[in-house]
């Protein structure tokens, strides 16, 4: 019997919607694959949109599509049980977070505890993942727009280190946000991900990066004396 750890995965992307672009497909079944199962469980938990019933059609119009067992997770409204969310997430093999307000879903995930029944699962080896916001979540800081007004940085989980920025390449303020909040010392360096780019942690380390768009970009991001720096990262291209 192995007594080795679980391989831990998180996935974060710079901005996709599951299905209505060419591209979702690929994103969704390369995160399904990592459970190594021919039909894992997997569990949207769209908190972030506060249960928006289009975000979680559009889920299940998607993933129905692939290999999975799809379920979804609320909390504002009815829908599959809650009263034990820790059973209901540890069951899974997978979990895709949805975009929306960053901060509410920091919010609501701590009063409900489920930031720590994630750190559990993913221990586990239970995939997380997720987008804009459910990208932004996993790490020490994101960018976000949760709060009216300009972007501004956001204390977050912290599983993986450093800050990510999302839709680097679809809204004009981010690159710019971030490049002014790096040099006023306000977050720490980090990964900035377009949309239809995907990083892939296997434990606290960048594995790769993956993109369906073969025109799309991710880059480490950090201060270097007075000016900003931006390494692009190698893309590994997914059909």
């Amino acid at each position: 019997m192995s007594d080795a750890a679980p391989t831990r995965h998180i996935v974060a992307a710079g901005g996709w919607s599951f299905g209505a672009a060419p591209d979702d497909p690929a994103l969704n079944q390369y995160i399904l694959d990592l459970a190594g199962v021919a039909r894992p469980r997997v569990c949207f938990v769209p908190t972030a949109s506060g249960d928006a019933q289009d975000h979680i059609i559009r889920f299940y119009s998607s993933f129905t599509r692939l290999s999975c067992v799809p379920t979804h997770l609320t909390l504002f409204n009815p829908g599959p049980p809650t009263a034990d969310l820790r059973s209901l997430i540890l069951d899974q093999q997978v979990i895709v977070v949805g975009g929306g307000n960053t901060k509410n879903l920091l919010a609501l995930w701590r009063e409900w505890g489920l930031d720590a029944i994630f750190r559990e699962a993913w221990e586990r080896g239970i995939v997380l993942s997720g987008v804009s916001a459910g990208a932004i979540c996993w790490f020490e800081d994101g960018i976000t727009d949760s709060i009216p007004g300009p972007l501004t940085p956001l204390k977050c989980l912290g599983y993986l280190k450093g800050a990510n920025c999302p839709h680097y390449d679809r809204e004009a303020e981010r690159r710019p946000t971030f490049h002014r909040l790096l040099l006023e010392g306000r977050i720490a360096p980090g990964y900035a991900a377009e949309d239809g780019v995907a990083l892939h942690f296997v434990g606290e380390r960048l594995e790769r990066a993956v993109s369906a768009r073969p025109e799309a970009r991710a880059f480490w991001v950090e201060q270097s004396g007075e000016a900003v720096t931006e390494t692009p990262l190698e893309l590994t291209r997914i059909p």
